[in-house]
């Protein structure tokens, strides 16, 4: 378990700084300002992929137990 949710960290990770690389906007002038920010949407992409993850596995699980 501990492995998939450091997995999944890195994915948003990667997620997140490849978005910030692609965003064309103009960047605010507060540092605080830009790592709240790189955080925030890495903690926000985190909870989605997650959700998604746990909830397509658990899913599936049920499925296989039903037509075992």
């Amino acid at each position: 378990m501990k492995k998939i949710l450091t997995n999944l960290l890195i994915i948003s990770f990667i997620l997140t700084t490849v978005g910030f690389l692609m965003d064309g906007d103009v960047k605010e002038p507060s540092m605080s300002i830009r790592f709240t920010e790189y955080f925030a949407m890495t903690g926000m992409i985190f909870t989605a992929i997650s959700l998604i993850y746990f909830s397509v596995t658990f899913i599936l699980r049920k499925l296989q137990q039903t037509l075992s």
